[in-house]
C-alpha cells in the first residue's frame, strides 16, 4: 500500500485531499503547523471516511510542526518507518497562501515557502522519496496575457510575493530534476479557484480572521458575520465590469492530485505542470448571483475600488490535465455554491 506525505494537510485543500486519498485506499501521513487550519478538519475527515480507528491509529497518522524545521521533518520520515512503511511520495500543500498578505510581509512568505520547501526536499532526497506534487498556482501567470484561457506555455510572470515563491519553487524543482533526472518525479499543480465544500457539509474553508479568499468572504456575508461583500472594482474590460475567474470544486481539485499520483506511479521519471481549473470564466457578479438563487439567500454587496495587484481575467487552459492525467472537473458552479453554503451554515464559527 502507498504511503503519501501530506504536507499542509489539515488546511482547506489539504483536507479534502487527505479524505480523497484515503477513499483511494491511500496510507496517509499529516504534517501541518496549525498556524492557519485545525486538528479537527482531520478529525472529521476521519469521520467522513468512516474510519474504524481515528486519527494515528492506521490510515491517517498526524504530526504537528514546522516545515522549516529539518529535525522535524527527518522525525516524520524515521516515524512512518516506524509504524509500518516508509513515505513513497508527498503531497506539498504547506505555506503561506495570501496575495494580500505577501505584499506586506513579503520576508515572512520567501521564508516560509521557500525555506520550508528546500529543507523539505533535503530531507526527502535523504531518505530516498523521490516524488513530488506540488501544490502551484494561477498567480505565476503574466497578468497582461492577452490569452483568453492561459495554458501550461503561458508567460510567467506573477506580480507579488506570494505568486514569486510559488514559481521561484517551480523552477527549484526543474533545477533539481535537471541534477537528477532519472530520479524524480515531479509534477506542479497550477490551481486557478478552489471553492465549495465536502457535500457532508463537516469539512470546508476555515479562513482565520477576516477573510482574504472571495468565496469564504461571500458565506460570512450571508450568515451575517460580516455586513456586506466588497466586489473591488465596477469598471473592469469586462461583460459586466467585474473580474472574471476560473472557479473549480476543491472536491475536482482533490481529484486531480490523485490523478497526478497515479499519473507518476505509472511513469518514468518526468517534471511536469499541470493547470487545474474548468476552463469556464465567471465573473464576481455572476458568481453572487448565482449563490444567492442557488441558496434562495440576499448578500449585500458594495462596488469599492479596485485592489491592487487585480487583473480582468484568469481563465484556465485544462486541456493538458484532461489528457494526460485522465482528469475532468465534474462539479459545476451551482454544485460548488451549494456545498460551500451548508458548511458556512452548519460551522458558522468553522472547526472552533
Amino acid at each position: 500500500m502507498q504511503r503519501v506525505l501530506v504536507t499542509g494537510g489539515a488546511g482547506f485543500i489539504g483536507s479534502h485531499t487527505c479524505l480523497t486519498l484515503l477513499e483511494k485506499g491511500y496510507e496517509v501521513f499529516v504534517i501541518d503547523s496549525l498556524i492557519n487550519s485545525s486538528l479537527r478538519s482531520l478529525e472529521r475527515v476521519c469521520e467522513i471516511a468512516n474510519l474504524k480507528n481515528k486519527l494515528n491509529k492506521k490510515q491517517l497518522f498526524f504530526a504537528k510542526g514546522d516545515i522549516r524545521n529539518k529535525n522535524f521533518l527527518q522525525e516524520v520520515f524515521e516515524k512512518s518507518i516506524k509504524v509500518g512503511s516508509p513515505i513513497n511520495g508527498v503531497i506539498h500543500f504547506a505555506g503561506l497562501k495570501s496575495v494580500n498578505e505577501s505584499l506586506e510581509f513579503p520576508l515572512k512568505y520567501w521564508d516560509m515557502n521557500v525555506s520550508g520547501t528546500i529543507n523539505l526536499l533535503n530531507i526527502m532526497s535523504e531518505n530516498n522519496c523521490r516524488k513530488l506534487i506540488f501544490s502551484s498556482s494561477a498567480t505565476i501567470y503574466d497578468a497582461s496575457a492577452s490569452e483568453s484561457l492561459i495554458n501550461e506555455r503561458s508567460k510567467i510572470n506573477p506580480t507579488n510575493p506570494y505568486g514569486s515563491t510559488k514559481m521561484v519553487i517551480e523552477k527549484l524543482l526543474e533545477d533539481l530534476f535537471n541534477s537528477m533526472p532519472s530520479q524524480w518525479k515531479i509534477i506542479n499543480l497550477r490551481y486557478f479557484n478552489p471553492i465549495g465544500a465536502h457535500p457532508s457539509g463537516l469539512i470546508g474553508e476555515f479562513p482565520i480572521g477576516l477573510p482574504n479568499n472571495i468565496f469564504p468572504s461571500i458565506t460570512q456575508v450571508a450568515s451575517k458575520k460580516l455586513g456586506f461583500f466588497k466586489v473591488f472594482g465596477n469598471d473592469w474590460p469586462t461583460h459586466d465590469g467585474t473580474c472574471i475567474r476560473d472557479f473549480i470544486h476543491v472536491m475536482d481539485l482533490a481529484e486531480g492530485h490523485i490523478s497526478a499520483l497515479e499519473y507518476l506511479e505509472e511513469r518514468q521519471p518526468e517534471i511536469r505542470n499541470f493547470n487545474l481549473g474548468t476552463g469556464v470564466g465567471t465573473s464576481v457578479m455572476q458568481l453572487l448571483k448565482t449563490f444567492q438563487e442557488v441558496n434562495n439567500i440576499e448578500v449585500p454587496f458594495k462596488f469599492i475600488d479596485r485592489r491592487k495587484g487585480d487583473i480582468p481575467k484568469v481563465v484556465a487552459d485544462n486541456s493538458l490535465a484532461i489528457k494526460s492525467l485522465k482528469w475532468n472537473p465534474k462539479k459545476d458552479l451551482k454544485q460548488m455554491c451549494r456545498d460551500g453554503w451548508k458548511w458556512q451554515k452548519l460551522n458558522p464559527n468553522g472547526y472552533i
